[in-house]
């Protein structure tokens, strides 16, 4: 697994062995890049971050700064083991939590930080995407116009809104889904 685009592009990723983490693979992170465009001015945060592909790709490509949250200590390993042999540590912040409680704490600590992009990739067969949109949509930490990107299985399909982050977009790559929200404040 390498990183597609920007400054690292071309430079492996290393992933654990194993079933425990599925990291998104080269087609899917590319469409992904390609329908979102140049980062936003803002920092970004994945979620469920597993080798960190996302947030290292969104860090290539000139984001300001990667938040990642992860709760398996082999995939964090690797986590941080990425960062650093990219050089991204200094751009990078790790959390060793389950996402929901990760998310509480970053809210009741934010003093303001807020978030242009929000990767999320649970695990397809759980249900743990729609309590993540909808704490996302009912706080603080997403920037005006954020755009929140879900990965899931084709037969878990997310709901198209979530309060005040509704679904502009849904495509499929085989059988990975990605749907993608936009926040509209004015909504809840």
């Amino acid at each position: 697994m390498r990183v597609i685009a920007g400054s690292d592009r071309g430079r492996k990723l290393r992933a654990p062995r194993g079933a425990t983490t599925r990291p998104t693979g080269a087609k899917v992170r590319e469409a992904i890049f390609n329908i979102l465009g140049p980062p936003p001015p803002y920092p970004v945060l994945d979620l469920f971050a597993g080798t960190g592909s996302l947030g290292i790709e969104a860090l290539s490509r000139g984001a300001v700064a990667a938040e990642f949250v992860e709760r398996d200590a082999r995939a964090l390993g690797i986590l941080h083991r990425n960062l650093r042999e990219l050089g991204f540590s200094g751009r990078a912040r790790v959390m060793g939590a389950s996402v929901l409680r990760a998310l509480q704490s970053i809210a009741s600590a934010a003093e303001g930080r807020v978030f242009g992009w929000v990767f999320v990739d649970p695990p397809y067969a759980s249900d743990e995407a729609g309590p993540v949109l909808s704490m996302l949509a009912g706080g603080e930490l997403l920037a005006d116009g954020a755009v929140v990107i879900v990965e899931h299985g084709r037969r878990h399909l997310p709901a198209e809104v979530f309060g005040t982050l509704v679904m502009t977009d849904r495509r499929f790559y085989g059988d990975t889904g990605v749907s993608f929200y936009r926040l509209q404040r004015g909504l809840a």
